[in-house]
């Protein structure tokens, strides 16, 4: 077993992992979706590649849980479940309501993914399983419990909300990439990004952890860049393009 310092050692790497990463994201544009090439190497079905990436975080966050002697502590059952309603969707039902026929993602990218879900997954899923209940604060637990399941589940229907719309704008009669309009979309980009983001900080805030930060930092250096490329794309592409809209978080980016 890992102790708490080691494994907090870790943590932190991981995070200085993000950062340091945080300055090349913003000048690469990552090489899939709409910014898909053939320049990053071999390429695989998107549809497989989306499903393959994001499996270990289910897989490899379950395998810790299902060991620990307190699934049913309410800290860990709830944080269990969260990550559960978010990844049982993202890898077993969001990558076959694409409408991406023939499109490919780089095998890097798929690559980048399993590594980044399969670390993700272990350091949220052993902290629950080893750590969680030591560290919990019966003082403040249920006020933070509760804070960060609002936070989550507001997150989680944002992204799910927009990410319907773009969906459907794939599925319409019209070809190609179009504006989307609706909901948050009056003001960002991307609101499916600002939505995940959210979430994640919920998920952070539901377990006060030092990993579950660590995600919520990955997920920004991730989405970020992400967003601000799209929305320099949204921008070039489309002349009437809306002028107020920010890339993703409303009226400040």
């Amino acid at each position: 077993m890992i102790t708490y310092e080691r494994f907090t050692i870790i943590c932190w790497i991981w995070i200085s992992f993000a950062v340091v990463i945080f300055p090349l994201l913003l000048k690469v544009t990552q090489p899939y979706g709409r910014h898909s090439n053939s320049k990053w190497g071999k390429r695989i079905n998107n549809k497989l590649g989306w499903f393959i990436m994001e499996l270990p975080a289910l897989v490899v966050f379950g395998f810790f849980l299902s060991f620990t002697e307190n699934l049913f502590d309410k800290l860990v059952l709830i944080a269990g479940l969260l990550w559960a309603l978010h990844y049982v969707h993202r890898a077993l039902i969001f990558p076959f309501r694409l409408h991406t026929k023939g499109k490919q993602i780089p095998l890097v990218i798929v690559v980048f993914g399993i590594l980044f879900n399969t670390v993700n997954g272990f350091l949220n899923g052993y902290w629950l399983a080893h750590f969680a209940v030591a560290n919990e604060s019966d003082s403040l637990v249920n006020l933070h419990l509760i804070v960060g399941v609002v936070l989550f589940i507001a997150g989680y229907s944002i992204n799910k909300y927009h990410d319907r719309i773009l969906i459907k704008l794939r599925n319409g009669s019209k070809a190609g990439y179009q504006i989307p309009y609706g909901g948050l979309f009056s003001y960002v980009s991307c609101p499916n990004y600002f939505g995940e983001i959210i979430t994640w900080f919920g998920f952070f805030v539901v377990t006060l952890s030092l990993p579950a930060l660590s995600f919520l930092v990955w997920t920004m250096v991730n989405l970020i860049p992400r967003a601000l490329d799209n929305h320099k794309w949204y921008k070039k592409e489309f002349e009437n393009y809306p002028e107020n809209r920010k890339a993703v978080i409303p009226f400040l980016l």
